[in-house]
């Protein structure tokens, strides 16, 4: 079969967990982000394995950091797609997050084409959905227009719900408040968690792991409508096929539910342990 090339360009970062085959498939570039272990650093998904990075986290003494590509990164990369591009769509985690969306904006100018810059208040698979839908209609001959159109319609539609073992990475990290993680930490809840416009809230509590998932599960179904689905997980693959199929059902026969370990840099605030489900909710207007 001769793959017909797309005149639009998408990118989005390694936050977005695309599992590597996906990304290829649709012609997806991901810009990865930077794991820091003191002097150490690291491309996220490049160099350095998620089984290392979970092992150096847990047992290490050096708690990691995170970095952001540079503009002159971004830049590089528009110019080379530009060479055979009409147009990019660049995808990332929200600004509240991470510099690489400040650093994409400065990365466009002087490019050769139009590059569109979108914040996607997500991330995770959140942000691997919209670059899936975004090259989908780019390999399908949509306008970079259309296809801006087309994400601006979806972010409000992605829903994350997730659990940790811990609330401990996400405030060494700053995603939480110290009073949310002291709350959780003396009740030794496990929580259930949403990315919610840039900010990662506290939405539930339950007691063990078990019932998280569970509760994950039910609010999955209450959602109405799915168009797209993923499973994110950091935890056993058993359980996260178990909990995919558990929901299966909610998605249209024929389509498949992405199955995503947590990459490093997410890792990195989630700690191990972690599981949830990310749903693109249909669009009501269509």
């Amino acid at each position: 079969m001769v793959r017909i090339m797309a005149k639009v360009k998408i990118v989005t970062d390694s936050t977005s967990d695309l599992p590597k085959g996906v990304a290829a498939q649709l012609g997806i570039t991901v810009v990865p982000l930077y794991i820091h272990f003191g002097e150490e650093v690291f491309k996220d998904g490049v160099d350095i394995s998620s089984d290392y990075f979970y092992r150096r986290l847990t047992e290490g003494p050096i708690l990691p950091k995170t970095s952001a590509p540079s503009p002159d990164t971004f830049k590089q990369l528009y110019n080379g797609l530009a060479q055979e591009a009409e147009g990019i769509l660049s995808l990332h985690i929200p600004s509240e997050l991470s510099a690489t969306h400040e650093s994409a904006l400065l990365g466009r100018e002087g490019v050769d084409c139009p590059v569109s810059v979108v914040d996607s208040r997500t991330t995770s698979m959140g942000l691997g959905l919209l670059a899936v839908i975004a090259a989908r209609a780019a390999n399908d001959g949509a306008t970079l227009k259309e296809i801006a159109k087309l994400i601006d319609s979806a972010i409000p539609r992605i829903r994350i719900f997730f659990t940790v073992d811990t609330l401990e990475y996400l405030r060494k990290g700053g995603r939480i408040g110290a009073a949310q993680w002291l709350l959780g930490s003396l009740l030794k809840i496990k929580p259930i968690l949403e990315v919610i416009d840039g900010h990662v809230e506290g939405i539930a509590k339950t007691r063990s792991h078990i019932k998280a998932v569970d509760k994950i599960r039910t609010m999955t179904e209450s959602l109405g409508a799915i168009e797209e689905m993923a499973v994110v997980y950091n935890t056993a693959l058993p359980e996260a096929k178990s909990l995919g199929q558990s929901v299966s059902r909610l998605i249209p026969r024929g389509e498949k539910i992405f199955y995503s370990a947590f990459g490093p840099v997410i890792g990195t605030y989630t700690g191990p342990g972690a599981i949830g489900i990310v749903s693109l909710l249909k669009n009501s207007a269509v």
